[in-house]
């Protein structure tokens, strides 16, 4: 396993409860029984605190953890197209994570390909909450 990988997701700031949330989605990976579930406060189109829990791999918490910190005060349209992305990602040809989107790029390497479904567990459940 990377190391990178277990620091990334040691990192548990937002791995937390947020109780006056203004959004929430679950998701859960049928192959390993992985569950997420990420809780949001949204205001005018912005993600104000990002918070999420479950009981997950590294990789999934690593994903989580990465999105928790980068996201907030992002509109919610870029996190819409963000999710697309992240969904294409490991569909390609030829890979590269966007600039933009370059905070993942530890996670987002064909190196994962086996752990995709785990890695993608968050944006799952991120994608409920902004396609709404």
């Amino acid at each position: 396993m990377d190391l990178k990988i277990l620091e990334i997701a040691s990192d548990t700031k937002n791995n937390k409860n947020i109780k006056n949330y203004t959004h929430a989605a679950k998701s859960k990976n049928p192959l390993c029984g992985d569950k997420i579930e990420i809780k949001l406060i949204i205001k005018d189109e912005k993600i104000i605190d990002f918070g999420y829990q479950g009981n997950s791999c590294v990789y999934c918490q690593a994903t989580a953890s990465l999105l928790s910190k980068n996201l907030i005060n992002k509109e919610k349209s870029k996190i819409n197209e963000l999710c697309d992305f992240a969904k294409s990602f490991f569909c390609k040809e030829k890979n590269s994570t966007k600039k933009k989107w370059s905070f993942l790029s530890e996670l987002f390497n064909m190196k994962n390909i086996s752990r995709k479904e785990c890695i993608l567990l968050p944006f799952n459940a991120l994608k409920k909450i902004v396609s709404n």
